[in-house]
């Protein structure tokens, strides 16, 4: 019969890898993001257009939305981390501008 404490730190341990891995894939996913952002920050200076697209960040917060709630994830969360990714794409857009 196996040991309950050691089932149970087994079974913390397979989740706490899992996380690592999921953690590891979303560094990587996000600056695979950021370069694909940064070349359109960078177009867009040279273009004068401007670094914010409010048109654009609305649907994409909506779009991030309605896919947190069919993935079971808070809507709320979603906002407020695409919010952040936003802010700091505009950021470096507006350093590009300069």
């Amino acid at each position: 019969m196996t040991d309950p404490t050691a089932r149970a730190a087994a079974l913390l341990k397979g989740h706490r890898d899992s996380i690592d891995r999921l953690d590891a894939i979303i560094v990587y996913t996000l600056a695979e993001r950021f370069k694909h952002t940064q070349a359109v920050g960078r177009m867009k200076a040279e273009h004068g257009l401007p670094p914010s697209d409010p048109s654009r960040e609305a649907e994409q917060i909506a779009r991030l939305e309605k896919l947190a709630e069919e993935a079971d994830l808070d809507p709320e969360f979603a906002r407020k981390f695409l919010n952040f990714v936003i802010s700091e794409v505009i950021r470096h857009h507006e350093k590009l501008q300069k």
